[in-house]
């Protein structure tokens, strides 16, 4: 589980998601209001919103989505874990919600962590090497 996180706020603009995402190779981006999850924005969701790019260019694209607020995007119903969850719950989770990332919450969603799928697969390695 990854602990130092960079989350968006609920108000933050998709154009600085997207600068986020893009330069930091980030796929799944947690969505905070104070220490509250109240979303996750994925590729996904970034893509689907910014369809227009298809239709317009690159500057137009850049000025629509520095319009649209995250939480008009994000997914909501997110699928969490608590931190006393073992690895193969949380992967088992992660298989059967057919989701790539699991944000790891205390109680009343105050999020402490995020599990990716890369982190999975690291663990895997890891204990292959151990062997």
């Amino acid at each position: 589980m990854k602990t130092q996180l960079i989350t968006l706020n609920v108000d933050s603009k998709l154009g600085f998601a997207n600068d986020i995402m893009y330069l930091g190779r980030i796929r799944h981006l947690p969505v905070v209001k104070g220490d509250t999850l109240a979303g996750i924005l994925t590729q996904r969701d970034l893509y689907r919103a910014s369809l227009t790019s298809i239709l317009t260019n690159w500057k137009e694209n850049k000025e629509f989505l520095e319009s649209i607020r995250v939480s008009d995007v994000m997914s909501k119903n997110v699928v969490t874990i608590n931190p006393d969850a073992t690895v193969v719950e949380a992967a088992q989770v992660m298989i059967d919600k057919k989701v790539g990332c699991l944000p790891v919450v205390k109680e009343r969603d105050k999020l402490i962590g995020l599990i990716t799928e890369t982190d999975m697969l690291q663990y895997f390695v890891d204990e292959c090497k151990k062997k």
